[in-house]
């Protein structure tokens, strides 16, 4: 599987009026994400693992500085899309591999059948298999929330605005779309996130400035977890 490609990432919590003023900005120098339609955006769920002793979750609260956690995500209620997700952090850089999965696949995951992972061709598949029996991964909770992409080539660079942040709380019903969801706070909070590899274009780094905010380290799934 090689070595992950390490990422840059800044997160800001941003206000409305921030939003309407970036989102002004990027439309005249960054692009849409093609895949987000036409609408510009796209609907996130995402199921995240952890354990009987959170090690995810405290991993993140404690600032580990070299952490993973793994999660299954779709997009749209698309549900010939789906994808295992190993996101991590190696010394305050970032990574991210996938594989596939089908609706069936998934299911089996969630139920406990796992004996078909250990067959499986892709490495991130085994790697989940063995971790889910030696460290007890288990999936955890849902979060669901919106997303807004924009690419700016130089940098390789990904911007991305997310908002209606909610949890299915301890429900682990991938796929019902009526499952009831909580939001994660009273205001509903919206998070700017950029990626980028080894430089942050000047007219990048001067759009997200937004009054000096400081960067932050908001975690959608720690701000669900705060429901159980």
């Amino acid at each position: 599987m090689g070595e992950p490609k390490l990422r840059h990432e800044i997160k800001h919590n941003i206000n409305y009026s921030d939003y309407i003023a970036l989102r002004q900005k990027l439309k005249y120098i960054a692009k849409p994400d093609p895949n987000a339609g036409d609408s510009g955006k796209y609907r996130i769920r995402s199921l995240y693992f952890d354990n009987y002793s959170n090690k995810a979750l405290m991993e993140k609260i404690n600032g580990i500085n070299n952490r993973e956690k793994f999660r299954i995500r779709y997009y749209n209620d698309d549900l010939t899309f789906i994808r295992l997700e190993k996101k991590g952090k190696v010394n305050g850089l970032c990574f991210k591999r996938s594989a596939r999965l089908t609706e069936s696949q998934c299911s089996m995951i969630i139920s406990g059948d796992l004996d078909w992972m250990k067959r499986s061709t892709h490495p991130l598949l085994i790697e989940l298999y063995f971790k889910m029996n030696y460290q007890q991964l288990r999936p955890k909770t849902l979060v669901d929330y919106v997303r807004e992409p924009y690419i700016y080539e130089p940098g390789n660079v990904r911007i991305t605005i997310d908002s209606e942040i909610k949890t299915g709380l301890s429900s682990k019903e991938l796929f019902n779309r009526e499952l009831p969801t909580l939001k994660t706070r009273d205001s509903d909070p919206i998070i700017l996130e950029v990626k980028y590899d080894e430089f942050l274009p000047n007219i990048i780094r001067d759009i997200i400035q937004l009054d000096n905010r400081r960067n932050t380290a908001f975690s959608k799934y720690a701000q669900a977890r705060v429901f159980g």
